[in-house]
């Protein structure tokens, strides 16, 4: 379905039981929505009820050309209005990778909208940044960050049929992801337009600069961290329980790759269901 709030259209998937509990799923980069094919058919099994939209920049009728447009601000305002449209006043929220940053905002700022928070690779983004200033380990694994943010990334990774692009999806090892589903992030991102909207959210906020100031969260909290993530110190995880004032659960995968939603659905819904159980309970 697509939901216009204001002048943008976003592509929204709306799945699972209609009176099920409300999860929003966020997706991260270079993905969109389908990186939820494989975890949310199993959230709907469990009687959950999905929103998954396409968000800011990778759904077509929303993709400005400011790149202030892209602030975190204006990412949560979009989650926001996609939940209000729905009728839906709260709602379990999941992120992975940048939209983990946009689900850590709406936990942070907006509490009363979020019920339960489950975070995937992305730990909170105060704990990420204290790490980038302190933290050599950190500081070489967001060396990619600068790289991302220089002119000519798109070109780069969309040369010579993205060949780099594919090279981003595989340096997590072979087989990580399988062909099917490198295959339809590609065909997102070399559509015109996509890939530098994408890379936008780095452009607008300074994971390596500006303080983001995310603040405490004390909405109910799961952090699923893998160890073999590269973009990751250990220090900003373990930092994270620091600015969590709810309930706070860390889950270490020591396999999986940077990509969990596709790579190990069943532990990401498992971990999905355990937050929405433990706070309905």
């Amino acid at each position: 379905m697509q939901i216009t709030l204001d002048d943008l259209v976003f592509d929204v998937d709306v799945a699972g039981p209609a009176d099920g509990e409300p999860v929003l799923l966020l997706h991260g980069f270079p993905h969109n929505k389908e990186s939820w094919t494989e975890t949310a058919p199993l959230l709907h099994e469990a009687g959950l009820r999905t929103v998954a939209p396409d968000q800011r920049g990778y759904s077509p009728g929303a993709r400005p050309t400011d790149v202030a447009a892209y602030r975190l601000p204006h990412l949560a305002a979009d989650a926001l209005g996609i939940l209000d449209a729905l009728g839906i006043t709260t709602a379990h929220v999941v992120g992975h990778d940048w939209g983990a940053a946009v689900a850590w905002w709406l936990a942070a700022k907006h509490p009363a909208r979020v019920r339960t928070l489950t975070a995937l690779a992305i730990p909170h983004l105060d704990a990420y940044q204290h790490a980038y200033r302190v933290d050599e380990e950190q500081q070489h694994s967001s060396e990619y960050v600068e790289f991302l943010v220089s002119q000519g990334a798109a070109d780069h990774f969309l040369a010579d049929d993205a060949a780099q692009l594919h090279t981003w999806f595989t340096q997590a090892g072979e087989g990580v992801l399988t062909d099917a589903q490198i295959a339809r992030y590609i065909a997102t991102h070399t559509r015109p337009g996509t890939l530098d909207a994408a890379l936008n959210w780095y452009r607008a906020n300074d994971l390596l600069g500006d303080d983001l100031g995310f603040g405490p969260v004390g909405v109910p909290t799961t952090f699923v961290y893998s160890r073999t993530d590269t973009a990751v110190s250990e220090l900003a995880v373990k930092r994270t329980e620091e600015y969590v004032t709810g309930p706070y659960r860390l889950v270490t995968l020591e396999e999986t790759s940077h990509w969990q939603p596709q790579q190990d659905p069943g532990t990401v819904a498992a971990e999905i269901l355990g937050r929405v159980r433990a706070h309905t309970a």
